[in-house]
């Protein structure tokens, strides 16, 4: 605790970090502030009695309310996120973004990052066409011209990129990733209005009894939660690492043993924010060609909305999706072949494994090992809050456990890097 304290301290006292820390508040209070701002088609309107829709709920969560509110970052930055998806994606497939990832240093991150936001814009015109038409549809957005539903897109549109900007600037100049950090405002932000309303549903005025079980289930799970993140985020495992001798002159250098530490969650919590942007998009969709005036359109849609709706069917797919993300987003940052060459050139090896193409093999199957666990608990931990609202009908349940998970991990990764920032001022 006095190191906290002290590290708090120290936080106050350096002018720099300090600034960081205010830009990030800063910046969050603005996004708040754009959260309630609604558009023009929607000035006084309120999505709250179609939340009962997971899809939605999620989507609402994820954006801090500005969708319930119709506000003008209703898209949140769902549209940069998924942009970021399709360019990684793409890595895998073109050698050329593939080098300019990894081999270009800090200027090929830059261009790839320029990239994804000019895919950002299309996108997020996509997406925002198909989420004002549902809402006309639903009426909640009624009478608009051609000329106010284009204008209308038109702010949805930047409304999104002015968030992805902010959440660039706010990595570049604050502390921790800005997209992340913006999701983890929207939740904190939804969650008191979540527990208010499940409150007054199942406790006040009249408490029921039967749902005891239910609660205390919850309240053990969110602790299992909690810890199975902060263990397995911290989990890692070494792989031995030895510098050959040199000797130069009358000096030998070299020598020493260390380690490379494969983390068993190496992707974070970036492959929940993608199963869920995965997740939400193609129900939204349905639910817009399941209102189509083409009854063979309508009625086909409308039964896949049915098993997409299915609270089974989507764990199952959400969990896959997660699974296949962490085991992605890990094969996109960690490149053991680069790590490999990187090693040799330095001088190091494994004990016991050749340099080179033998050395790459061993930190691969490594690699896919840990990252199998961290997928699988990952996965798991995803799909439990929907496995309990299913079996409890507690709606609540199904977004406060993903929410939870996406705060822990969020909030972890912001403290390491706060205290990475301290300990570097300290030396």
């Amino acid at each position: 605790m006095n190191d906290i304290w002290q590290k708090i301290k120290l936080i106050g006292k350096d002018a720099g970090l300090r600034k960081r820390v205010l830009f990030v508040l800063a910046s969050l209070v603005v996004f708040r502030l754009l959260a309630n701002i609604p558009i023009p088609a929607a000035a006084g309107s309120n999505l709250g009695n179609l939340f009962s829709n997971q899809a939605l709920g999620f989507f609402n969560l994820l954006t801090g309310g500005g969708l319930s509110a119709v506000s003008i970052v209703m898209l949140g930055v769902g549209p940069y996120i998924t942009a970021s998806i399709i360019m990684q994606l793409l890595t895998m497939m073109s050698e050329r973004l593939k080098a300019i990832y990894h081999e270009e240093g800090e200027a090929g991150r830059r261009k790839f990052n320029r990239y994804s936001r000019l895919l950002t814009v299309p996108l997020a015109v996509f997406q925002g066409y198909g989420l004002l038409v549902f809402l006309e549809r639903q009426g909640v957005i009624t009478g608009l011209s051609g000329f106010d539903f284009l204008l209308n897109i038109a702010i949805v549109v930047s409304g999104s990129v002015l968030l992805m900007w902010i959440g660039e600037l706010m990595s570049e100049f604050g502390i921790g990733n800005g997209v992340s950090l913006i999701i983890f405002a929207g939740i904190v932000a939804s969650l008191p209005s979540v527990v208010v309303q499940f409150v007054f549903t199942y406790i006040y005025p009249e408490f029921d009894p039967s749902i005891l079980p239910a609660l205390l289930a919850f309240f053990a799970a969110a602790i299992v939660i909690i810890a199975g993140v902060v263990i397995v985020t911290e989990a890692e495992r070494p792989i031995p690492i030895t510098y050959a001798k040199r000797v130069r002159g009358m000096k030998v250098y070299g020598g020493i043993s260390t380690y490379l530490p494969i983390r068993v969650n190496q992707a974070g919590v970036i492959p929940i924010i993608f199963a869920l942007s995965i997740l939400i998009f193609p129900q939204v969709l349905v639910n817009f060609l399941s209102g189509s005036a083409n009854e063979i359109v309508s009625g086909i849609f409308s039964v896949v909305g049915t098993v997409l709706n299915n609270v089974w069917f989507r764990s199952i797919f959400y969990f896959i999706l997660v699974f296949l993300f962490t085991y992605f987003y890990t094969a996109v940052t960690f490149d053991p072949e680069a790590i490999a060459e990187n090693l040799q050139k330095g001088g190091a090896f494994i004990p016991g494994v050749r340099p080179g193409k033998s050395t790459s093999e061993y930190i691969a199957k490594i690699l896919g090992r840990v990252t199998f666990v961290g997928a699988l608990f990952l996965g798991t931990i995803a799909v439990l809050p929907l496995v309990m609202q299913s079996l409890t009908d507690i709606q609540s349940f199904a977004i406060g456990g993903t929410a939870l998970l996406i705060v822990v991990s969020v909030v972890l990764d912001l403290v390491k890097k706060i205290d990475a920032q301290v300990s570097m001022r300290e030396y």
